[in-house]
């Protein structure tokens, strides 16, 4: 079994113009949430409940630190999204780095929230949240 080190994760994300632009110099922690419907299937005389799947679901959650350039990117894709110059971008991520060979997830999303930390006596942080709006391709760098 092979590990992985959380410190060579890759992240990146459409800038306002639609070009994959790396966000991993100032992200320091980001998680991948799938969720999966499930619909009630049991009938009278059972004596278990039964299911069936449903429509499978995702949020993807960044957080790390503000950087004048590189945060820009951020609102850039957010103003966007607003404004309605595209309807979603693309998102990649790799939890072992972007080294080619490993493994990537791709998806489109949407921001649902976007929030800067300004503590006195700290480092200025970002935290974005994400909805994906179809699915998600699993291939590799």
């Amino acid at each position: 079994m092979a590990f992985v080190h959380g410190k060579n994760g890759a992240f990146e994300l459409d800038n306002s113009s639609g070009v994959l632009t790396a966000l991993s110099s100032i992200s320091n922690e980001f998680s991948f949430s799938q969720s999966i419907e499930t619909a009630e299937t049991t009938t009278f005389g059972s004596a278990a409940k039964t299911y069936i799947t449903g429509l499978n679901d995702a949020t993807i959650s960044l957080s790390g630190l503000f950087d004048v350039t590189t945060s820009t990117v951020i609102e850039g894709t957010i103003a966007a999204l607003i404004d309605g110059t595209i309807a979603s971008a693309s998102l990649k991520f790799g939890p072992a780095g972007n080294t080619s060979g490993y493994k990537s997830y791709s998806q489109e999303v949407i921001v649902t929230s976007f929030d800067i930390s300004v503590p006195v006596g700290d480092v200025v942080s970002l935290s974005v949240e994400f909805q994906r709006t179809g699915a998600t391709t699993i291939s590799t760098y």
